[in-house]
């Protein structure tokens, strides 16, 4: 398959990306083509599994990792090392499982894309390192069923390492037993909460779970159970190999988050894709090596890490593109893909279409999720068709307020309604225009029709 057919590719050179400074991307080939088990390992491959197995103990990895301060790289931002030291352990606690979560759904976002159709063995390896440090017996790779490649090339790379001994009994040598499956998921956005994930797994209704208690102490069947996104789990490897003050330094002066992200660029500009850069790079550094907007025209706002993060304006382009600058901005970093909107683009139509996509994705597990979403795209397209009414604006506020965060279930209303409360406050003239102008009020000499009043649908 083409590297070229779509725009998860790289727009970085091999001779731009060093082991040194490119722990993600360094060894991905010129031409896209799949990194086998062969050329993976020439390529230091499975080192850091060989070391830690034979060296480490699993508290020190997750020590490690939290020195590294590797940051979730699915959106939330949760430091993965923290993660992995709430995971319940002791003599009569039961040996869990890790999931990747793979369901990438996000609208913009394809960075796990890459790693999983050309780089199978780095997730494996990340995935070995994560399951000994967390003491789970068992992981799976729960993969967004639209991705069919990325399904063909992880079965064969999961065959490659159990034949060369990598996962299994006595994995590497060593006293340590484990082994994954691929589960391809059914198409739910929803499914990106992890607890949702579980029950999926476990061939449940995907609704989220009540916490607590989290899946750390009772997950997956009930036994203590790590979610982690692909990228996250990518990044294991390095940090085991080099160690955390190697990975705290590859961002330097630029941000207080440590090593690098996938950054991409979607939307109308020269060059679409990903690029592996400092946590901390700018969002004008990633315009320009996007190629800047297409055909001259100007950059309007842009949301800075998929569909569920609150748009950001031109003037925030200097900013650092890290978690916690992100959000002071009013903004979630998210998955770290930039989606660009360009003057000549509708916000309005725009929030729409996302609006639409997360009412249909609602779960319909709680009340306002399940029903205010729905409300809020008729209102938009109401709107969009200029029949809005006095108060829609108004109305939206609020319903924006009602699907925030610590009034639903899961973060799923909250994510959708992030964009739209930017929107209404960045580019609330746009909303304005779709307010249709009052009917004429009607004198003594001409009165009202009889008749039902005007229900909108």
């Amino acid at each position: 398959m083409s590297a070229r057919r779509y725009h998860s590719q790289l727009r970085q050179r091999s001779a731009e990306r060093r082991v040194e400074t490119h722990p993600l991307t360094w060894r991905l080939r010129e031409d896209g083509a799949v990194l086998g088990l062969e050329e993976y390992v020439e390529k230091d491959g499975y080192a850091a599994v060989r070391e830690v197995l034979s060296h480490r103990s699993p508290d020190d990895v997750v020590t490690t990792m939290k020195e590294a301060n590797v940051r979730g790289r699915g959106g939330a931002g949760f430091s993965a090392g923290m993660k992995w030291s709430l995971t319940m352990t002791g003599p009569n606690i039961p040996r869990g499982y890790l999931v990747c979560n793979a369901d990438e759904m996000e609208p913009g976002t394809f960075k796990d894309r890459l790693l999983l159709e050309q780089q199978p063995h780095l997730l494996i390896e990340g995935m070995i390192l994560g399951a000994y440090a967390n003491h789970s017996r068992f992981g799976y790779i729960f993969l967004r069923g639209e991705y069919v490649e990325a399904a063909r090339v992880l079965s064969r790379a999961l065959e490659e390492a159990r034949e060369a001994g990598w996962l299994g009994r006595h994995v590497a040598g060593s006293d340590f037993d484990f082994d994954i499956a691929l589960h391809t998921g059914a198409g739910r956005y929803i499914c990106g909460e992890e607890t949702a994930l579980i029950n999926s797994l476990e061939g449940l209704r995907a609704n989220p779970r009540a916490k607590p208690p989290f899946p750390g102490q009772s997950g997956a069947w009930g036994k203590p159970t790590v979610v982690n996104n692909v990228e996250t789990l990518c990044n294991a490897p390095a940090v085991m190999r080099h160690g955390a003050e190697w990975y705290q330094a590859l961002s330097g002066e630029l941000s207080d988050d440590g090593g690098t992200k996938l950054y991409g660029v979607s939307g109308k500009v020269a060059r679409a894709g990903l690029w592996e850069l400092p946590i901390g790079t700018t969002g004008r550094e990633l315009l320009e090596r996007a190629g800047g907007m297409r055909d001259g025209r100007a950059l309007k706002a842009w949301l800075p890490g998929g569909g569920s993060t609150g748009f950001l304006l031109p003037e925030h382009l200097d900013h650092p593109l890290d978690f916690d600058t992100i959000g002071e901005l009013g903004s979630r970093l998210g998955t770290g893909l930039m989606t660009v909107v360009n003057e000549d683009q509708s916000v309005l139509s725009l929030v729409r279409n996302l609006e639409q996509f997360f009412a249909r994705e609602s779960c319909g597990w709680c009340t306002p999720c399940r029903d205010g979403l729905p409300w809020t795209v008729k209102l938009l397209q109401a709107l969009e068709r200029g029949e809005g009414e006095p108060g829609d604006l108004e109305m939206l506020d609020k319903l924006a307020d009602d699907l925030g965060p610590g009034q639903t279930f899961c973060a799923h209303a909250p994510g959708a309604a992030m964009p739209l409360q930017s929107a209404l406050k960045h580019f609330r003239e746009e909303f304005e225009r779709g307010v249709a102008t009052p009917p004429r009020a009607a004198s003594a000499a001409e009165p009202m029709p009889a008749g039902d009043s005007f229900t909108r649908s």
